[in-house]
């Protein structure tokens, strides 16, 4: 028998006693080794404190059985929570997935976790924070929780949740703002989707309708609702895109839509597609145009409305409804917009000149309605209204040679007269022959009407008629805009200086109505031309004319339209020389005047050379008086003024000299003035008249002036015309007229630098601190360079000298002053004194 040995049982190691930590004690060497070897013992301080007390957990003051029985119920814990994760997975389908086989040789499937909800989350969570607690407790204490104990954990896990979920609202509450922003982009982004939508919309229809309209015709409608969206943008782009299809699709012929008896009638496919295709697009045509019209009178679509409208009526002028079109452009031509006008005007221009595109209907029909709007503002509006009737052309022989066909056809219905009463027996006979000769005339007119109906070829008749419609209009506005000026200065005869001084505020139509006069004066009847000739004296001598207190004549037009006024004149009298027989010397008069009334910064210069071409120039040979005293008056002028006025001054005063070989007599230096045989009248200066200023009695003192002056030109011709003579009676008149000369001179002045040197001089200088000046700069030469600080130096000292002086008299005239008050205080004393010893005089004697 074997004995049975006794089984040892194995206890663990006794723990070490617990020690304060104030009672160990560290030696120097472990201290020196630590701090010598601190690499190696890094790694504690990296050591995870919390899960080596989770793991390792050590139960104070428990016996032996009670430990043992602690670590069971920990393993039976943890088997638990494993075949509840078991459980709590899905186990895959057999065929989706494959096993595993393991080395015992069971198969296992892949499993999936359950997605666990919130209730049974709830109850794992608290499951699992009371397994927590109970090994805490464990831990320390072996408790069980109790019921009541329980019911309050659940209390406070469900306050926990509330208080997570109001977080959640207040989360979601901060979020808001970007929420907001986040549908605004959203909105932004459909915004412009649904824009490039409509966009491509509007190239699809537009494209379907080029490609083949008669098809399409019915997407029109289509694109009149696109021109209706609330979008501006849309809104334009579509009446452009209109606007370019209807250019291209338009006729050229003018629709008419067929009659109800028409309607009632048979008629072939083809026939019933062309009418509905009419129908269709000069409805909406008239739909576009009414769109139009009423964006025309808003500020944000007028630009846009009044170019489609300006460019319907240049490219179409034939087509239906011009009246509308035309009534728009007429009405914005005299527009405060200068884009508007300017295209208005543009577009009545091309019109005026293109008239084969409406056979001149359409001129006829625009000159009426300005006339109209015209007669209406009262002749208050802006002048490139007017100025539009300088681009219409007319035939000089409208009239002529229609009353050549009138006398052939009186000549030709005489002629058969006299047949028929002279031969009245082969009338009978030859009955049958002319019936037929009328039957095959009738054929013939009926034959040339169809002909001239569809022929390209114009009528001459009905321009002509056409034509003289036109200029009846044009001359009556020009009429009616002479009368308000002619009234209205008659109104006010007295008026500022400034209004006279400024522009033609008051007459805005009369520079361009003059214009046009003198543009077509060939035209105008012969019965209104001494009319006209009348109220251009009146205009050109400001109408009626009134002195102020200090003397000077005022009146409402400006120099320039008074010259205009006298340049009229003398072109309709021009062309009708042999009709007319009117004295122009009141015209002279005007101009002798407003020569020196002629400021250039508020006058054209344009216009008085052209005053100075026409009635000095171009007229036949003048009266010795009358050309000596614009040749004197000239001479002052250019002394007066620029460059340019002086050059076309010169000019004239050359060309005069030239044709009157008589009036050379005042570049003599005699004492009288000339050498003129006979009585020579006084020089008067300040003469209106230009017969009785005497200007034969005066010398050309001012060509030796203009001969130094500072432009070349001027001085060479200037040296030119003194040193004519009045021997040489060979006329040499120039080439270059008064207004090249201006023109010429005018542009060269932006780009003249006149020399800097100055000229050394032999005349006599007055003393002083000029002259010292005038020495030292002629010293220095002709070529060498003045030295700027030099001469500023004694600039300013000069400068100084004079403020010096002004102040000093300004001391004196106050010192004067004082000393007068003074003297009159003594007299007044003086008196004063007199007066109250002269009662105790009295008293004394009595």
């Amino acid at each position: 028998m074997v004995k049975k040995q006794k089984q040892k049982i194995i206890l663990p190691p006794d723990l070490p006693p617990d020690i304060n930590e104030d009672e160990i004690e560290v030696s120097d060497e472990d201290l020196q080794f630590v701090n010598e070897n601190r690499e190696y013992a890094g790694f504690v301080s990296r050591l995870d404190t919390k899960s080596i007390t989770k793991h390792v957990t050590r139960v104070a003051d428990v016996k032996e059985d009670a430990l043992e029985a602690l670590y069971e119920k920990r393993l039976k814990k943890k088997l638990l929570q494993r075949e509840q994760e078991e459980d709590s997975k899905l186990q895959v389908d057999h065929v989706e997935a494959l096993p595993i086989k393991t080395l015992d040789g069971q198969l296992k499937y892949r499993t999936v976790t359950k997605p666990s909800t919130a209730s049974e989350s709830g109850v794992t969570g608290e499951r699992e924070t009371g397994g927590d607690d109970e090994d805490d407790t464990a831990g320390k204490s072996i408790v069980k929780l109790t019921k009541a104990e329980k019911r309050a954990k659940l209390k406070k896990s469900r306050k926990e949740a509330k208080k997570q979920g109001k977080e959640l609202d207040e989360s979601e509450a901060e979020q808001t703002p970007q929420a907001v922003v986040l549908a605004e982009v959203k909105e932004d982004l459909t915004a412009e989707e649904a824009f490039e939508n409509k966009k491509r919309k509007l190239a699809e229809l537009g494209i379907a309708l080029l490609a083949d309209p008669e098809s399409n015709i019915k997407s029109l409608k289509e694109f009149l609702q696109l021109c209706k969206d609330n979008d501006h943008a849309i809104v334009k782009l579509g009446l452009l895109s209109l606007l370019a299809v209807f250019k291209d699709i338009i006729p050229g012929y003018r629709i008419r839509l067929p009659t109800e008896k028409e309607q009632e009638m048979k008629v072939s496919k083809d026939v019933k597609k062309m009418r509905f295709y009419e129908s269709t697009l000069l409805s909406s045509y008239k739909a576009y145009l009414q769109r139009l019209t009423a964006l025309e009178k808003q500020l944000s679509f007028q630009q846009v409305a009044i170019r489609c409208i300006c460019t319907l009526l240049d490219a179409v002028p034939h087509f239906n409804f011009r009246e509308s079109l035309l009534g728009v452009v007429v009405r914005n031509i005299g527009s405060p917009d200068d884009v508007i006008r300017r295209l208005c005007c543009s577009t009545i221009k091309s019109l005026f000149k293109n008239e084969g595109k409406h056979g001149g209907e359409a001129t006829v029909e625009a000159v009426r309605l300005i006339a109209h709007y015209v007669k209406d503002h009262n002749c208050q509006w802006h002048p490139d209204s007017i100025e539009v009737f300088l681009s219409l052309s007319f035939d000089e022989d409208i009239s002529r040679p229609e009353k050549a066909d009138e006398k052939n056809k009186g000549k030709n219905k005489k002629n058969k007269k006299r047949k028929s009463v002279e031969e009245p027996s082969q009338l009978q006979d030859n009955r049958r022959k002319r019936s037929k000769q009328e039957l095959t005339e009738k054929m013939r007119e009926e034959v040339n009407a169809d002909y001239k109906a569809v022929a390209f070829t114009p009528n001459v008749a009905e321009q002509r008629r056409k034509q003289s419609e036109t200029l009846s209009a044009v001359f009556e506005t020009y009429f009616r805009i002479l009368k308000h000026a002619l009234q209205s200065i008659a109104a006010r005869p007295e008026v500022d200086a400034s209004l006279s001084a400024g522009g033609s505020g008051s007459h805005p139509l009369l520079a361009p109505c003059l214009k046009g006069l003198g543009k077509f004066s060939h035209l105008i009847d012969i019965d209104f031309m001494g009319n006209l000739i009348d109220h251009l004296k009146r205009l050109a001598s400001g109408g009626s004319i009134s002195e102020n207190n200090s003397g000077k004549c005022l009146t409402s037009l400006t120099v320039s339209e008074r010259l205009q006024c006298c340049i009229v004149a003398f072109k309709v009298m021009r062309t009708n020389l042999d009709a007319l027989n009117v004295d122009l010397q009141q015209f002279f008069v005007q101009l002798y005047n407003l020569i020196l009334e002629y400021r250039p910064g508020r006058d054209q210069g344009e216009v008085l050379t052209e005053a100075l071409k026409v009635m000095l120039c171009d007229d036949r040979q003048h009266d010795m008086q009358k050309a000596a005293a614009f040749v004197k008056r000239l001479a002052t002028f250019s002394l007066c003024f620029g460059s340019a006025e002086s050059m076309a001054a010169l000019v004239t005063l050359k060309h005069l000299l030239q044709k009157n070989i008589k009036c050379r007599n005042l570049l003599e230096n005699d004492a009288g003035g000339g050498s003129v045989s006979g009585s020579i009248a006084k020089y008067h200066p300040y003469e209106k008249d230009s017969n009785l200023s005497g200007a034969l009695a005066s010398v050309l003192w001012e060509l030796n002036l203009l001969s130094k002056h500072y432009h070349p030109a001027i001085s060479l011709l200037a040296s030119n015309i003194s040193s004519m003579s009045v021997a040489n009676n060979q006329v040499y008149l120039s080439n270059i007229s008064p207004i090249q000369a201006f023109t010429d001179m005018s542009l060269e002045r932006e780009t003249f630098d006149p020399p800097s040197g100055i000229n050394k001089s032999n005349n006599k200088r007055k003393r002083g601190i000029g002259s010292s000046i005038s020495a030292s700069v002629e010293t220095s030469g002709e070529t060498s360079s003045i030295d700027e600080d030099e001469l500023r130096k004694k600039l300013s000292a000069h400068f100084m000298l004079l403020r010096d002086i002004k102040e000093n008299k300004k001391l004196r005239s106050e010192l004067e002053h004082v000393t007068s008050s003074l003297q009159q205080h003594k007299e007044y004393k003086q008196q004063k004194r007199k007066t109250t010893q002269r009662p105790k005089s009295k008293k004394k004697l009595v």
